[in-house]
């Protein structure tokens, strides 16, 4: 990961930073402040921040515009925060290449489990990047990280098992047989059918989601397991 390991948390409120600093550091981050908006933009660029908290109003450069600027060259992920509670804002600040948007007041555990989610979906697109793409046989299956036995019904992701219900491995089985194929959900209500469930789309959408919990993937922002709007499902490969 070519990242450093703190968190630049940008605002130039000096009570909100230090609450937040001391509750981000209590739950084992390290975190560094800045307050005004130019030195933060160099800052995110030369530092490297694993992950950059960014108010949206800052003296001297705003958020958007900070955003806008280092994000060709800054990998990490980005979350905006702002007080004003205008659905503009947060259009805007996606549309400028932030990863995720929270307004304020800011509850400290909901911006913990935003930062938590946003390194898992990181870390999850590095290891796609580094981990050897398919195996394919008749009882084992590997997908970028994803590995699958038939025989003894596990999975795995990474290393880390994923535990399952049969219906969840059948369908996850199914997609990572295709991967890199779409399958719409009439031949996954097929298959299933086959194999004595009683499927609709329905029951695929909610295996779906059920199987992005568990295996990390940002419902929002899927990365493993792909919606294809109008058509199906396709389970990636890099």
């Amino acid at each position: 990961m070519d990242l450093n390991e703190f968190i630049l948390l940008v605002d130039d409120d000096q009570e909100l930073t230090e609450l937040l600093s001391d509750f981000l550091g209590k739950n084992g981050f390290e975190v560094r402040t800045e307050t005004n908006g130019a030195a933060a933009a160099r800052r995110i660029i030369e530092e490297r921040p694993r992950l950059v908290v960014l108010d949206v109003m800052l003296p001297e450069l705003d958020g958007l515009s900070i955003c806008r600027k280092v994000r060709a060259s800054y990998p990490g992920p980005i979350l905006m925060l702002t007080g004003l509670g205008d659905d503009i804002d947060e259009v805007a600040g996606l549309e400028t290449g932030a990863d995720d948007y929270i307004a304020k007041p800011v509850r400290s555990r909901v911006l913990l489990a935003r930062i938590r989610s946003l390194l898992r979906r990181y870390e999850l697109l590095e290891n796609l990047k580094q981990e050897p793409a398919v195996v394919n046989t008749e009882v084992q299956l590997v997908v970028n990280g994803l590995r699958l036995d038939k025989l003894a019904r596990s999975a795995s992701l990474h290393g880390t098992a994923l535990e399952l219900t049969i219906a969840e491995f059948e369908l996850l089985w199914l997609l990572a047989k295709h991967a890199g194929r779409t399958l719409d959900r009439d031949a996954i209500c097929d298959h299933f059918r086959e194999l004595g469930y009683d499927s609709t789309h329905r029951t695929i959408d909610l295996r779906v989601s059920h199987l992005r919990r568990k295996m990390g993937d940002d419902p929002r922002e899927p990365v493993l397991i792909k919606t294809m709007r109008g058509q199906g499902y396709v389970l990636t490969v890099k």
